[in-house]
């Protein structure tokens, strides 16, 4: 069976609701807990089907996890290296993050090339620069990644600001005796969290939260207990949603820096928010906002999240006058226009990283797909203020990045229903949903 979402649009979202845990924080501190030989525990890990794929990575490799509530437990004593087979990486590029754990522990690593999202290119070149850098040795085929070795501190020179090529750096540095630089190293509040996290095993760590680190390691890394913070992308979804809907909603538990750039983005809209920084409370009233035209250019932080582009292409067509988004990071992240103008968004697609959006316009209720995790996101932001009846389908995508974020709806009034479909009725929706995409690309 596969699933699908129906919604009702034109319900103001109002109330009160607890943003989760960051799924991208909390991989690669699941893979963090293979460096060290005990228990790992961790606190609000969102319930998502990609941290239940890492678990069951870590189960093939002989690791104990269980999951309860909102709490991971990871004990490694009898963790072995094994080659990881393309059944449990093939839809869950975060996988790659394993790379550094288990060549420092173990000296060698085997996996199929990770999948997951498609968003253009996105090379493992960044990953095998780094550990090779530290002294690993790369025999790879094209099936297989394939590192070995003993690792050695060194010069880490990152050749883009890869964000899971600087968590795998840090943690196979954190496991390495002695001094390790790495530069060009990406910055993001989840890298953050895998830098403090190192910490709190042992390691020393300088410029947490800068393009270049410093990181002292240790081959006796101890377990650690620790909580993954709150979900800025989850946030950054639930306030463009209360927006289109012209709703009042206090979202709690959001560190407003890890959004800078975003809500300096939605204030230049007419978007209206405070913070609470002692309570960590961001209130967003859609009511009195009024929207008006801008432009976004996605960057590395602490620049515009490329995760939450298309969720402001939806805002944008709820905006007056013409919108610009320009994507710098990824070649693949424009395919849900084609769905918006499915929706009666007037778009003008320029070339694979670059649109405009002219606005105001009234969506209305259609079948459109999820092309990606955040894609999938902005497909719902969209039906929540179209008018009539939406059907998402490819709901997996959704549920692989926002932690049960149709039941988070319903507790703000969203009119939304999680509906099983039988796999040859699916088949065929997809099928007419890429038809129809053809059709309005050509």
């Amino acid at each position: 069976m596969d699933t699908r979402f129906h919604i009702t649009g034109g319900v103001p979202l109002r109330g009160d609701i607890v943003i989760s845990g960051s799924k991208n924080a909390a991989l690669p501190l699941i893979a963090a807990s293979v460096l060290c030989t005990g228990e790992t525990v961790l606190h609000n890990v969102p319930r998502l089907r990609d941290v239940r794929k890492m678990l069951e990575i870590l189960e093939f490799l002989g690791a104990e996890t269980s999951f309860q509530s909102d709490t991971v437990r990871i004990r490694t004593h009898n963790m072995q290296s094994k080659v990881i087979p393309m059944e449990y990486v093939s839809k869950l590029r975060g996988s790659i993050v394993l790379l550094g754990p288990m060549l420092a522990r173990f000296g060698e690593v085997q996996m199929a090339y990770p999948g997951g999202c498609v968003l253009g290119k996105r090379p493992v070149d960044a990953h095998i620069t780094a550990l090779t850098q530290l002294g690993a040795e790369d025999i790879s085929t094209p099936d297989c990644l394939h590192l070995r070795g003993t690792l050695k501190p060194g010069h880490v020179i990152l050749p883009e600001f890869s964000v899971t090529a600087t968590e795998n750096a840090v943690l196979a540095a954190a496991c390495i005796p002695g001094e390790t630089r790495i530069d060009l190293a990406a910055a993001e509040p989840h890298v953050q969290e895998v830098e403090r996290f190192a910490v709190s095993m042992g390691a020393a760590v300088e410029g947490v939260g800068t393009h270049s680190v410093v990181i002292k390691g240790t081959k006796q890394l101890r377990c650690a207990e620790h909580t993954v913070p709150f979900d800025y992308l989850e946030a950054g979804a639930f306030v463009i949603g209360t927006l289109v809907t012209r709703g009042k909603v206090r979202l709690h538990g959001v560190d407003a820096s890890h959004l800078l750039s975003f809500l300096e983005a939605i204030g230049r809209m007419g978007g209206v928010w405070k913070y609470d920084e002692g309570e960590q409370v961001l209130f967003v009233d859609g009511e009195i906002s009024s929207l008006q035209s801008t432009e976004v250019r996605t960057n590395i932080f602490p620049g515009f999240p490329t995760d939450l582009q298309a969720p402001m292409g939806v805002l944008m067509t709820q905006a007056s006058g013409v919108s610009r988004i320009f994507e710098r990071l990824f070649e693949g992240r424009m395919a849900y226009l084609y769905e918006l103008e499915k929706m009666g968004a007037h778009i003008e697609i320029l070339n694979a990283h670059q649109a405009l959006i002219i606005g105001h316009k009234q969506l209305r209720g259609r079948t459109v797909a999820s092309n990606d995790i955040r894609a999938g996101a902005a497909m719902v932001i969209a039906a929540l203020c179209a008018e009539g009846e939406s059907v998402i389908t490819d709901v997996r995508y959704i549920e692989r990045g926002y932690d049960r974020i149709d039941e988070k709806l319903t507790g703000l009034g969203a009119r939304i229903r999680k509906m099983p479909v039988p796999r040859v009725e699916a088949g065929n929706i997809a099928q007419s949903v890429t038809k129809a995409a053809m059709r309005t690309a050509s």
